[in-house]
């Protein structure tokens, strides 16, 4: 057969003519092929509506282009949970386990203990001390726990900048890899982007054994830009760890400082599930199989404590079904401090009804936020609830970036999650629920510190709002389901 280009040029031409005719079905074809293929994956796979039909109309109305989006934002590729990943290898090794599983004092909370056990699959501990640090403490905790650290480290965080606050702290654990310490650093691979060049390179050149996690610049290989590792926790020597909102920014040790945060040192059996959580996105990252025995003592405080992992995958709807819970087990007050506060309409409707039962609800917000968009959609959705009786205080600078909610003056939660979207369905997260009145009485003590300097904002306030303003609000608060 002749080799000659011009021979084959002539074939290719003559085919494409004979075929021109019918390129306006082979098209319609394949888009019709491709929304029909979507359609049926988008049934059976989202669980969310909203999200559902949003996705069907995308794909009907804008052919191959809306399913090209589909497969790179709305496929959720990650089965990573580690009891899955390892054949639960990660817990047959948990260490101290319990021999009965403690109860909390309040009647109406040991239900709500229940319910979150069910949902995690996880016991509650007893004998757990909570030690609150705001962001500079807890820096310098983190790095003196560094220093002295003898066995392991395991630090995650989403944001580990290379700047005042992550370099002495990246030298730091360079030196910990020099005197024989194991560590191993995880950093979100979107949140590695937040300082460049990364202090990922830093901490390679120090010998730090460190991952990204999900992390390409390459946009055909980056179809989880929605699912972040959200958590921030560092576990030393299997033995403490460190756990709450604070990620590693030069923002928080600046004088004066840019943003205030609460973080806490966490000691007892609890950091036995820090470590599983730890371990188990190590393993999702890096193929590597940790130790997740607990080395430390059996009883430290008196704090009954338990980690709640949440995630867009086998962990799904963990955090908002605890928050459901929560909700509905108060029966005098909730407290609530996030930076960002954009809640579905299940939970604003739960929020609702504890108000009509008489329970007092509080709501922290900073004045001045840093995401415009979701400041804004936040006072839409809070003026709904202001006109229920909710209390809605916003505090000054700095940047309160703080997640944390009181129960009753007995339950908390504190950890990595906000009240939005990307929280309660996108990225991953870690909490902690803590059953103690001593703890919740620390945590209240601050937040009435907090309110004294804050500006209540109520009904009149919304009434004065100008009317654009409004306007502004509700078409932001359109995009609930994506901030």
């Amino acid at each position: 057969m002749p080799l000659d280009v011009t021979y084959w040029t002539a074939e290719i031409d003559a085919l494409l003519t004979m075929l021109d005719p019918y390129w306006p079905y082979v098209a319609a074809a394949i888009s019709i092929g491709l929304a029909v293929t979507v359609t049926v994956h988008v049934a059976q796979n989202k669980r969310d509506a909203r999200a559902a039909a949003a996705w069907t109309g995308l794909v009907w109305l804008v052919p191959v282009l809306g399913a090209l989006l589909y497969y790179m934002l709305g496929v959720n590729r990650i089965r990573r949970r580690a009891r899955q990943l390892t054949g639960g290898l990660i817990d047959s090794n948990d260490g101290w386990r319990i021999a009965a599983e403690p109860e909390p004092d309040l009647k109406h909370l040991k239900i709500l203990s229940r319910l979150v056990g069910r949902l995690t699959h996880l016991p509650l501990t007893d004998g757990n001390r909570i030690t609150l640090l705001d962001a500079p403490s807890a820096y310098q905790s983190m790095l003196d726990a560094i220093d002295n650290a003898n066995e392991s480290i395991y630090l995650a965080s989403y944001i580990f900048g290379n700047d005042a606050a992550g370099k002495p702290l990246a030298d730091a654990l360079c030196a910990a890899v020099a005197r024989g310490v194991k560590v191993r650093v995880l950093v979100d691979g979107v949140g590695a982007l937040y300082s460049l060049p990364s202090v990922v390179w830093r901490l390679r050149r120090g010998k730090v054994p460190v991952e990204r996690f999900l992390y390409s610049l390459a946009p055909w290989r980056m179809p989880y830009l929605n699912l972040r590792n959200h958590r921030k926790f560092m576990v030393v020597d299997r033995r403490y760890g460190f756990t709450g909102g604070m990620n590693i920014r030069a923002g928080y040790i600046q004088q004066p400082p840019k943003i205030t945060d609460l973080h806490a040192r966490i000691e007892g059996p609890v950091v036995g599930q820090l470590l599983r959580s730890f371990a188990a996105d190590w393993y999702f990252t890096s193929g590597e199989l940790l130790d997740t025995s607990y080395r430390g003592p059996a009883w430290l405080g008196n704090v009954q404590s338990r980690g709640i992992s949440a995630g867009p995958d086998a962990d799904f709807d963990k955090r908002r079904m605890t928050l459901l819970a929560a909700i509905g087990s108060a029966e005098s007050r909730i407290r609530i401090v996030t930076p960002y506060f954009v809640p579905d309409l299940t939970l604003l409707a739960t929020l609702q009804l504890a108000l009509l039962k008489g329970v007092r609800v509080q709501i922290v917000i900073p004045r001045k936020n840093n995401l415009r968009l979701v400041h804004w959609a936040s006072l839409h959705a809070l003026h709904w609830l202001v006109s229920e009786g909710a209390e809605l205080y916003l505090s000054p600078p700095p940047f309160d970036h703080s997640k944390v909610m009181t129960v009753d003056q007995h339950w908390v939660m504190l950890g990595s999650g906000n009240w939005d979207a990307r929280s309660l369905r996108l990225n991953f997260e870690f909490d902690l629920e803590c059953y103690g009145e001593e703890l919740a009485e620390q945590i209240d003590d601050a937040l009435d510190q907090r309110i004294a300097l804050s500006q209540r904002l109520d009904q009149a306030g919304f009434r004065q709002m100008a009317p654009w303003r409004r306007v502004r609000n509700a078409l932001a608060h359109m995009m609930e389901p994506y901030l």
